[in-house]
């Protein structure tokens, strides 16, 4: 069986910036292992895998870490309906349709951005977890302004965005954390083309740091938007790699917009 792929930089303009997504094209459903095994062998931080869904519009659309399934990726999403229009599978004016283990996601284009309809994972206020300031390395004298938690992660805010920029967590120590991971976020130094920064860890989903993280932008825009008093907002993922994501929220949903670039086409033997 010979499978399409893509390689694919999203939440970026330029290649070799941004958050890289492998986008398999299937024509039949193949076994979870193969697509896990594939996962791991592109070592990305997500590897997404398309079938189209017989007698209607749209795909199915799963993703796998070098590790896991996970349950929603933005910067996976955003590559996938990137893919799918740049090969003329979709016309340029079609709204991609995904059918996924978070429901119905859906993508329009405008312009040289992608928007992305996804829900809310509002992030809850909860106590400092034991150990969880040491696993991060904060520095010392350094504390967490607030601390708040959905299914998939804590959301910790710091005080400065140089505070975020210059985390060195200790991997091995969040992995003992529920969860897929830490975000760690900050309002932006002033002056700054965006309203906040985070970075994400996600050691036990098999990623240290993701480069951008769309999923977690479901959560920081409706954090960030109750701080700011504002429902359109900026936000910069301060990676070594870096990425920008655009973010609206709509009451229990949050809009994602992002750009993409296909750094690499080939075939899967």
């Amino acid at each position: 069986m010979s499978v399409p792929v893509l390689q694919i930089d999203a939440f970026t303009a330029r290649p070799f910036a941004g958050n890289p997504a492998a986008v398999c094209l299937l024509e039949r459903s193949v076994e979870d292992s193969w697509m896990q095994a594939v996962a791991a062998e592109m070592n990305l931080a997500e590897t997404a895998f398309l079938l189209p869904r017989k007698g209607e519009d749209g795909y199915d659309l799963r993703w796998f870490t070098p590790a896991i399934e996970v349950d929603l990726c933005g910067h996976a999403t955003l590559a996938s309906a990137h893919g799918l229009w740049e090969l003329g599978r979709l016309a340029a004016g079609e709204l991609a349709r995904f059918h996924t283990r978070s429901g119905w996601l859906t993508c329009r284009r405008d312009g040289d951005w992608i928007w992305m309809d996804f829900p809310a994972r509002t992030a809850r206020p909860v106590p400092m977890p034991p150990g969880l300031i040491e696993a991060l390395d904060l520095p010392p004298g350094t504390a967490p302004r607030h601390v708040a938690r959905n299914p998939v992660a804590y959301l910790v805010e710091l005080e400065a965005e140089a505070d975020v920029r210059e985390l060195k967590p200790d991997f091995r120590a969040l992995r003992q954390y529920p969860g897929h991971g830490a975000i760690v976020t900050a309002r932006a130094a002033g002056g700054r083309p965006y309203d906040f920064v985070s970075r994400f860890f996600a050691p036990g989903a098999g990623i240290d740091e993701d480069p951008v993280t769309g999923s977690a932008h479901c959560a920081l825009a409706p954090y960030w938007g109750e701080r700011l008093g504002r429902t359109a907002m900026t936000g910069f993922q301060a990676s070594r790699r870096g990425g920008t994501v655009r973010v609206e929220v709509k009451g229990d949903r949050v809009l994602l917009g992002g750009q993409a670039v296909t750094v690499l086409r080939g075939e899967l033997a």
